[in-house]
């Protein structure tokens, strides 16, 4: 059984041409003379706004293969991903993107290396010519930053694409963070892991949900998710100040004391004055994200709040 996780959010355009793709795909990448595996598709509807929960609904009572989890409102990918680790039944469990640019022709490929032994089998994006110069451009510097600081690095152009096997979901999901990143999460379980490779093609329909702002949010979630090294940085900062600042007050004792008093400079003082001002804030600014996510999960709140399953 392979479990196919899809969170959707307005996207009654996309799911039912998406089902009809993985069901063909399943069909034609296995002859007639093999048994292919059974599969199962797990919609997780992020708090859709159109009639993406209806359609899918429809979809159930069709085909027992489709299935339904909708949250009471939207919670973001990552904790919709989260849903769809947790409801999922399958031996080996693959998240997808419902606009088909992860491509259903490379299950095959990824199922007979799992078969083969692999426990996590990455799809690596070789080709993002469809992706705007800056998503790429920001992409890169994302992965070179993230990659130079955390504690355990990951799969550069990989995307939430990739099977999972039951022995991974079963980790995944024991797994307690509030501020999910499900990138950094994959990648520190570890496990044996091939990887597949892949041109990435135009998107089916619809228009990504991915703003500016929700990838900035994204990507300080995996910083601050994947290491502390921030805070030891500005740590380290902080001693080299707080040591010159006392060298040079030692020095304007001993130049009092031998020369006598100067008259201080306006400029000299509110240069330094603003200065070590400006990085003060910065470094409380990055305390705060730090504090913010602390926050969160002392609260234990529930990472997602389930308001309807279907076909289960």
């Amino acid at each position: 059984m392979i479990s196919i996780i899809v969170p959707v959010f307005n996207e009654e355009e996309s799911v039912g041409h998406f089902a009809t793709t993985i069901e063909d795909a399943f069909s034609s990448s296995w002859s007639a003379e093999e048994i292919p595996p059974r599969f199962e598709i797990i919609f997780v509807d992020d708090g859709s706004a159109d009639a993406t929960v209806a359609v899918v609904k429809a979809m159930c009572r069709r085909d027992d293969r489709i299935k339904l989890v909708a949250l009471s409102r939207n919670f973001g990918k990552e904790s919709a991903l989260s849903a769809g680790l947790k409801a999922a039944t399958g031996d080996a469990v693959i998240p997808m993107d419902v606009d088909l640019q992860d491509p259903p022709e490379l299950i095959r490929q990824m199922v007979d290396l799992w078969q083969g032994g692999a426990q996590i089998v990455n799809a690596k994006r070789i080709d993002r010519s469809e992706d705007s110069f800056f998503k790429r451009t920001t992409s890169r510097l994302f992965y070179k930053t993230i990659n130079s600081i955390a504690d355990q690095p990951i799969a550069e152009d990989v995307g939430d694409f990739r099977l999972l096997d039951r022995s991974a979901v079963a980790v995944l999901n024991e797994m307690t963070e509030r501020c999910r990143f499900n990138k950094g999460l994959f990648s520190w379980i570890g496990f044996r892991t091939e990887t597949v490779e892949y041109a990435r093609p135009a998107r089916h329909a619809g228009s990504t949900k991915w703003g500016f702002s929700r990838l900035l949010a994204l990507a300080l979630d995996g910083i601050t998710s994947s290491t502390t090294l921030p805070l030891r940085i500005w740590t380290s900062i902080g001693a080299v100040f707080a040591a010159l600042a006392m060298a040079y007050a030692a020095f304007l004792v001993a130049y009092t004391l031998i020369w006598g008093a100067d008259t201080p400079g306006y400029a000299s003082l509110m240069v330094a004055v603003l200065f070590l001002g400006g990085l003060n804030l910065l470094s409380l600014g990055l305390m705060g994200e730090y504090v913010g996510r602390i926050a969160m999960q002392v609260r234990g709140r529930p990472l997602y709040v389930v308001a309807e399953e279907v076909g289960f």
